[in-house]
C-alpha cells in the first residue's frame, strides 16, 4: 500500500508527496507538548530530519544553549488500513539512537487513526493509536502499546495503555532491526493484533480484551504513520524518574530508518495453497531446498538468525513451493550485506521455476560497510501469481564474494 526506501540525496528532506512534517510543540488546537509533556520543538529543519545518501532517514535531536529541536514525519495517506477480512502488516527497519548519556531520548515508530488529523488529536485515545516501536533512555529495549478508549482509565488503561512493557532489544542500537505490527480481522468476531520484532512474535491483544465498540473505534478504519524523536515526557521520565532530559543528555544522535512498508491482503487474495510457503511472508535465505556454492552463518545482529553467505558469481539458492496467490507480487525485498572489496559488485537475481529462465527482476550490490552490515534492498519485478519454484541467483564480473543474504519477501 505504501513504501519509502529514502533514497534521496545527502542532506535532503524527505518527499512532501508522502509524509508531512508536524512542527512546533503540539497540533494545532491539540495539546500542548504533544500531549505526553515532552520538551522539544519539532522542525522541518534537515538539521533535525534529513536523507543521508545511503538510503536512510534520520531524525535527530539537537540541543542548542537548553532548547532541544527535533523531527516528527506522519505519511500524507490516511487509510493505510486492515479490510473486513484481511489483515495490514506497517513495518520499518530502524536502528535507534546511541548517545552516550540517552536521558529524555523517545524514539518511536506508530501509527493514528485517521480520524485523529483534522482534529488535532483531541479525540484521542478514542480513534486508536498503535505504537510499533517505542524505546527511551536509550536503553536498547522497545515497546508495543495499544491505546484506545476514554482516558484515564478505560479498557486500555489509559494514560499507559496495553502493552508488553519494555522489553530488551539487544543490538537495537548498533544494528537495523525490523519493527512490525499486524492488525488481522480474518475473523471479524475475534480480531487482534500482533507485534513483531525481526519476524518474532512479542505481542498480542485480542479484540475481547477491550470489547467490539471500543475496537472497532480504535482499530477498523485507515491510520496514517508517524515517526518521530521526542525528548522528555511521560514515558522516560516515569522509566528513570529523572526529570529527563538533564543537562548531561547528550545532543545529535540520530533514530535511522532504512524502510518503512505498509501491506495488506484482502478478503479476495486466497490464502496459499498446497502447504508451500506464503511469497509475502518473510523467507529465511537458509531455509533453501538446494543450493551451490554458498554456505550458512549465525548473523551477528541479535535476532538475525543465520544468514547465507560466501556468495560469488554464479551460486544460487532454490526454494521450492513459493505461493504468490492470484493477486500478482510486483516488489521484491532483500536483506543483503557486503564486504566486498573496492571495485566488486554483483546483481542479486529471482527467477522462476528454471535457473537458465530470464530473471523477473533484480538488484546490484556493493560493499555496505561489511559482511554484517545488514541493508534491505527493494525491486521491482514482473508481475507473477500463482505457486513457483523460486530461484536466487547471483551475478557478478568478479570471481570475489560479493554478497550475504538474510531473508527475502514479495509484495504487490
Amino acid at each position: 500500500m505504501f513504501s519509502d526506501d529514502f533514497g534521496g540525496a545527502a542532506g535532503t528532506g524527505v518527499n512532501r508527496s508522502d509524509w508531512l512534517y508536524d512542527t512546533g510543540t503540539g497540533y494545532p488546537g491539540g495539546a500542548g507538548n504533544w500531549g505526553t509533556g515532552e520538551v522539544e520543538t519539532m522542525t522541518d529543519s534537515t538539521t533535525n530530519v534529513y536523507q543521508d545518501g545511503s538510503g536512510h532517514l534520520v531524525i535527530k535531536p539537537v540541543n542548542s544553549n537548553g532548547s532541544w529541536t527535533s523531527g516528527r514525519i506522519e505519511t500524507q495517506r490516511t487509510d493505510l488500513a486492515a479490510p473486513a477480512g484481511g489483515q495490514l502488516q506497517v513495518t520499518a527497519s530502524i536502528k535507534q539512537p546511541s548517545p552516550a548519556n540517552g536521558l529524555g531520548y523517545w524514539p518511536a515508530f506508530w501509527m493514528l487513526g485517521a480520524a485523529a488529523r483534522p482534529v488535532g488529536a483531541t479525540n484521542w485515545p478514542s480513534i486508536g493509536e498503535i505504537d510499533v516501536m517505542e524505546d527511551v533512555n536509550a536503553l536498547s529495549e522497545e515497546a508495543g502499546t495499544l491505546h484506545c478508549g476514554v482516558n484515564p482509565g478505560g479498557p486500555c488503561n489509559e494514560t499507559n495503555g496495553l502493552g508488553s512493557g519494555l522489553r530488551a532489544c539487544s543490538g537495537c542500537q548498533t544494528g537495523y532491526h525490523t519493527y512490525s505490527v499486524v492488525i488481522d480481522r480474518r475473523n471479524t468476531s475475534a480480531e487482534q493484533i500482533r507485534w513483531y520484532l525481526d519476524g518474532t512474535n512479542f505481542f498480542t491483544v485480542n479484540e475481547s480484551q477491550v470489547g467490539t465498540s471500543t475496537w472497532q473505534a480504535a482499530v477498523d478504519h485507515g491510520f496514517f504513520v508517524i515517526l518521530n524523536v521526542a525528548m522528555g515526557g511521560g514515558f522516560p521520565n516515569g522509566v528513570c524518574g529523572c526529570g529527563t532530559p538533564t543537562g548531561s543528555t547528550s545532543s545529535g544522535a540520530g533514530m535511522s530508518v532504512d524502510y518503512v512498508a505498509a501491506y495488506a491482503t484482502s478478503s479476495s487474495t486466497p490464502p496459499p495453497t498446497g502447504g508451500g510457503t506464503d511469497a509475502y511472508s518473510t523467507i529465511q535465505a537458509e531455509g533453501y531446498s538446494a543450493a551451490s556454492g554458498v554456505a550458512t552463518e549465525t548473523t551477528t545482529d541479535a535476532g538475525g538468525g543465520q544468514d547465507v553467505g560466501w556468495i560469488a558469481n554464479g551460486d544460487w539458492a532454490e526454494y521450492d513451493g513459493v505461493d504468490f496467490g492470484s493477486s500478482a507480487a510486483t516488489q521484491f525485498r532483500a536483506r543483503v550485506a557486503s564486504g566486498a572489496g573496492a571495485g566488486i559488485s554483483g546483481l542479486v537475481q529471482v527467477r522462476l521455476d528454471s535457473r537458465s529462465a530470464a530473471p523477473i527482476g533484480s538488484f546490484a550490490l556493493a560493499n555496505t560497510g561489511g559482511w554484517q552490515s545488514w541493508q534491505t534492498i527493494p525491486a521491482n519485478i514482473t508481475g507473477v501469481t500463482g505457486k513457483h519454484t523460486v530461484f536466487l541467483t547471483f551475478s557478478s564480473g568478479q570471481p570475489a564474494d560479493f554478497v550475504n543474504v538474510n531473508w527475502f519477501t514479495f509484495g504487490h
